[in-house]
């Protein structure tokens, strides 16, 4: 005779596997995080400058390793490779909340921002057509900002949402360990 529980086993629930819950969570936030930016650039026309694009790159990292590591959690990978992986999300989501900020910094006008912020390369042609050319460039600069809501731009949006991305990491990462 055998017990409900044996005979139809159910899969195993999140709570009861940390590593798998965080890494989930914040592969699904860097998607959502993703597609927000993508939105913003793509349907309300706003241009990202150089920071912004590289603030995106923690979100590129995290959202398909967020998702090897539900993968290997499901799996039954071993612990360091749980807690290695865990650990690199946490790092990366740290750092972008470090260039968040310093990017909220340069918008704020708190510090001097990088000296490539004046947009995209041109080739400008033959010098008879330069000051045509120079008319049409859209200079996306890092310290002005595109874009506010209750008073933070999207710059700010980014530290927050990195933060609360390194946060579920941790809670991974010291959970997994503990298990």
């Amino acid at each position: 005779m055998t017990s409900d529980a044996t005979a139809n086993p159910s899969p195993p629930r999140l709570s009861a596997n940390p590593a798998l819950t965080a890494a989930l969570a914040v592969a699904s936030i860097a998607a959502a995080t993703l597609a927000g930016a993508w939105f913003f650039q793509l349907v309300l026309g706003i241009v990202p400058c150089p920071l912004c694009l590289e603030q995106r790159y923690a979100y590129y990292l995290a959202f398909p390793l967020g998702f090897l590591i539900a993968l290997a959690a499901i799996r039954g990978a071993p612990r360091p490779v749980l807690l290695a992986g865990l650990a690199i999300l946490l790092l990366a989501a740290l750092a972008n909340a470090w260039l968040g900020t310093y990017h909220a910094g340069v918008e704020w006008k708190f510090w001097q921002g990088p000296t490539d912020c004046s947009g995209p390369i041109v080739d400008f042609g033959k010098a008879g057509s330069l000051l045509d050319r120079l008319d049409s460039v859209k200079v996306i600069r890092c310290d002005e900002v595109q874009w506010r809501f209750l008073g933070l731009s999207l710059a700010g949006y980014n530290v927050l949402i990195s933060l609360l991305m390194a946060a579920i990491a941790a809670w991974g990462l010291i959970s997994t360990k503990r298990a």
